[in-house]
């Protein structure tokens, strides 16, 4: 138990810490965790290992996911961010949508689609921070739609 308050504590102060940038990371992260979550128990359910038990684990991963891309939704700055920000709603929308069609008819090559989306718009993200870091600007500079 001591382990697990500390571990919370750790995981709460490195959310409190973060910039705007490494947060964004960190929910790409998460939401990249959870499609290879739902995709490896969907591959074991249809792989003949039926388990009804395993619907419910892999509905909670994607919706997890539809929450963070949710999440990045409504953290986009319109007026800062353009067009780019436009397009990221479109397509964190689009996301969404495939997600909850891809979980009904338990698509793993959609899910997949967006998943490795998802990891690229991660790496897009990450490289973006790191070069506001290099220029020594601050992180909060990161902010073109997000």
């Amino acid at each position: 138990m001591a382990n697990t308050n500390a571990l919370s504590a750790y995981k709460e102060t490195r959310i409190r810490t973060a910039s705007q940038g490494q947060l964004i990371l960190m929910l790409y992260d998460e939401a990249v965790k959870q499609l290879d979550s739902a995709l490896a128990l969907l591959a074991l359910n249809m792989s003949g290992k039926k388990d009804p038990g395993r619907i419910e684990t892999i509905g909670k991963a994607i919706v997890k996911a539809q929450d963070i891309f949710t999440e990045l939704m409504v953290s986009l700055d319109f007026d800062q961010g353009g067009d780019i920000a436009k397009n990221l709603f479109a397509l964190y929308t689009w996301f969404n949508k495939e997600l909850l069609e891809a979980h009904m008819a338990q698509d793993l090559t959609r899910i997949t689609v967006i998943r490795n989306m998802a990891n690229e718009l991660r790496g897009a993200w990450g490289e973006a921070s790191a070069k506001t870091r290099a220029e020594g600007r601050p992180s909060e500079g990161l902010n073109i739609a997000g």
